[in-house]
């Protein structure tokens, strides 16, 4: 089945947790024991209503503190897709958790609470679903219900975040705007009476009819390889075969192709999914590729088509997201991991801080710190290949390893 991968984002008390607990519910998702649960705390506390928000706030400190503090992912299924949802904090001490959720993820839902419209908060968080070129972006305007469901209400946060929208650099997002409420299930799951001035989908409407052909950035086809395949037995003796997952764009039998970094050239030969052959490999599919001669090819080596290959440079320009406690300056040396390729990088300069809410940019920063997002100037010991990330989201980005403790500090998108 259909897999889609959302990224959640919506400030403090916006009912984000809420919002996918109420779609975990009406397209019945829970367990009947988690059920149980929230019905018997939300009697604990009180509540006239099921607090659908401890279906997916699972830290002690985000249910004590009602606040979502780690990226939590939810599952569910329907008919026709299943859904895989990043659930991020929203609030700006926790930036680096939203670009970890978000930068995987091909569609978003930004939650705006009615009564409060648009905010700081908002720009940051369209701010990060713009940095990382999410294509499919609704902008969930929640709690109906606190403002008598008002049609002038509505358009009035369309209309601020449509002058919002005027700042981007991405183009090719599509931007869809549905008044709900969380709390009451209206237009989340299942259509309302109450607001029928409101023409459009429901939240999960639009979510199972997103096609997903058109979130996937197509770019040129890019393979990297992450195993060779030798099985050396008596029926496969001489097969030689170069496991891996197509991004960008297809590859076909007989295609020209080049293997980097030697730059040596051949065709290919046959493509295969387990025992089956196939005469062209889709992006993001997993496949098996031979080749017509036999060349040297190992992990981390990348298959692309002849006249059509990436930047090999040892140096590039990334936007990066800090998360670590410790600053970044200049002269820090950090591990890139580039697909399956590592390299050892340093520091070479930090050109500015970004501002994330749309203020502009900072000059002469001598460090990054933790949630800190800017444009930073690496040099390499060797090689990578690379594409721009607007142009492809894959070989764009990559994350920063720590060389002493191996944590991963950052995470970029090379410029």
């Amino acid at each position: 089945m259909e897999v889609l991968k959302i990224a959640t984002a919506g400030s403090v008390d916006d009912g984000k947790s809420t919002l996918i607990g109420r779609i975990l519910y009406d397209t019945k998702s829970l367990t009947t024991d988690k059920l149980e649960a929230i019905e018997k705390t939300s009697k604990q506390r009180g509540y006239d209503y099921l607090d659908f928000s401890l279906a997916t706030d699972g830290l002690v400190a985000e249910r004590e503190q009602g606040i979502t503090i780690d990226v939590a992912h939810i599952y569910f299924s329907t008919a026709k897709k299943s859904y895989i949802i990043a659930d991020t904090p929203g609030h700006v001490e926790y930036t680096r958790n939203m670009v970890t959720g978000a930068s995987t993820s091909q569609a978003s839902i930004i939650l705006i609470d009615a009564r409060k419209g648009v905010i700081e908060q908002t720009n940051r968080h369209f701010f990060i679903n713009n940095l990382l070129r999410v294509k499919d972006v609704v902008v969930a305007i929640n709690k109906m219900d606190l403002v008598d469901y008002s049609e002038e209400t509505y358009n009035k946060i369309k209309a601020d975040f449509s002058e919002l929208m005027s700042k981007r650099d991405y183009q090719d997002q599509k931007i869809t705007f549905i008044p709900v409420s969380a709390l009451k299930g209206d237009n989340v799951v299942n259509k309302t009476d109450k607001m029928p001035w409101y023409e459009g989908q429901t939240l999960l409407e639009h979510l199972e009819e997103i096609d997903k052909s058109d979130i996937f950035n197509v770019g040129t086809p890019r393979f990297p390889v992450q195993y060779v395949i030798r099985p050396k037995t008596e029926d496969f003796h001489d097969y030689r075969g170069y496991a891996g997952k197509v991004y960008g764009g297809n590859l076909s039998v007989g295609d020209d192709i080049v293997v980097l970094p030697s730059q040596t050239k051949s065709k290919i030969k046959d493509i295969y999914f387990y025992d089956e052959k196939y005469e062209t490999a889709s992006r993001r599919s997993s496949v098996t590729i031979t080749l017509e001669n036999d060349i040297n090819v190992s992990r981390g080596d990348m298959i692309v088509k002849d006249g059509d290959l990436p930047t090999i440079e040892k140096q590039f320009t990334a936007n990066v997201c800090w998360m670590d406690s410790s600053q970044l300056t200049p002269g820090g040396k950090y591990v890139v991991q580039h697909g399956v390729n590592k390299v050892l990088a340093k520091v070479d300069r930090i050109n500015h801080k970004i501002n994330p809410d749309y203020s502009g940019i900072e000059e002469n920063v001598t460090g990054l710190n933790v949630n800190d997002i800017a444009s930073v100037t690496f040099k390499l010991n060797k090689p990578i290949f690379y594409d721009q990330f607007k142009n492809h989201r894959t070989n764009g980005s990559f994350i920063l390893i720590d060389t002493q403790n191996n944590n991963t500090v950052g995470a970029g998108f090379i410029q």
